[in-house]
């Protein structure tokens, strides 16, 4: 029931144009969720699915809408096939045996076939709908490049997804509720894979509680460096994920999200003006405080007969 009005929905928001470069749209297909927990925990909101054909070839384009650009990520992390290539079609996208798989703000895109141009494709994404391009996490680069597998980063938002990728916890001892996301890996070392999971958490104080927590599980070899805790349960290798493990590190983010003046020269100039302005008020309201006390001054005098009131009082008691 629920896979059945994504794919309703999926139709209605009309994700594919009806052509892309040289390529005619072609007749709507159904896309099948096989892991309905899993894409719910992700956000998945609509699905799309078209074939498109030219006079050169044809290709295949599959569509997945996600609330978040997080969400998409971790979808393009799990939909990479073990062999897949690095491109660059978009900052995250692989190059398969068939055709490409990339993610573009909250959107995951798979082509297969005789693949259209890449400027044609920007034309895609200028008319993407409810499209969404928030920064990633930064969690998603702070695994360990040494000894890590190719495209086996998963990343866990919830319990389906950490019963996936990292079942050796429980997701009260992760803590989701806490806010906590987590980056999972696999490395080879001498005696085999070793599974490495970094988790985020929004303090250090509740990244301390949970790294107490960790170490209680049973074969569990952990590190708390800032607010993250990196932990690999049973590894094949001690001494391999000590040396994983060391080499996580925690660098502060700091994120300012403001809105950027759409021309900096006009704001320039603008704030130039504003001060030339305000300098103006200055002076004129010096000008005229001073013409008020010269006026008061002449005033004064003119009542008190010519006398200034303000004289200096002499005694003439020189000759006394």
């Amino acid at each position: 029931m629920v896979a059945g009005a994504l794919f309703a929905l999926g139709a209605q928001a009309a994700i594919f144009p009806d052509q892309i470069g040289a390529f005619q749209k072609g007749e709507l297909k159904t896309i099948g969720i096989p892991d309905q927990g899993l894409y719910s925990e992700y956000g998945l909101d609509t699905t799309e699915q078209a074939a498109y054909a030219s006079p050169d070839g044809k290709f295949m384009a599959s569509a997945w809408r996600f609330r978040d650009s997080t969400g998409a990520m971790a979808m393009f992390e799990a939909r990479r096939p073990p062999g897949a290539t690095r491109t660059d079609t978009t900052k995250l996208a692989v190059q398969t045996s068939d055709g490409v798989i990339f993610a573009y703000g909250n959107y995951v895109f798979q082509l297969t076939g005789s693949l259209p141009l890449a400027a044609d494709l920007e034309q895609v994404y200028a008319k993407l709908p409810k499209l969404e391009q928030s920064p990633l996490p930064p969690l998603v680069t702070d695994l360990p490049v040494d000894g890590l597998i190719p495209n086996s980063e998963r990343y866990v938002l919830g319990p389906a997804s950490l019963d996936r990728f990292f079942p050796g916890m429980a997701p009260s001892m992760a803590a989701f509720h806490l806010g906590a996301e987590a980056q999972v890996g696999k490395y080879q070392t001498a005696k085999g894979l070793l599974t490495l999971a970094i988790f985020n958490y929004p303090t250090p104080n509740m990244a301390r509680e949970r790294y107490q927590e960790f170490q209680k599980i049973e074969g569990a070899v952990a590190r708390r460096v800032g607010s993250l805790v990196a932990i690999t349960i049973a590894p094949p290798d001690a001494d391999a994920a000590e040396r994983v493990l060391s080499k996580v590190k925690y660098e502060t983010n700091l994120t300012w999200n403001e809105k950027v003046p759409q021309n900096e020269i006009k704001g320039t100039a603008k704030l130039i003006i504003d001060i030339f302005i305000f300098s103006g008020l200055l002076v004129g309201l010096c000008l005229i405080a001073g013409l008020l006390y010269g006026g008061a001054r002449v005033f004064a005098r003119r009542m008190n007969r010519g006398e200034d009131p303000d004289a200096m009082i002499t005694l003439h008691l020189g000759g006394k």
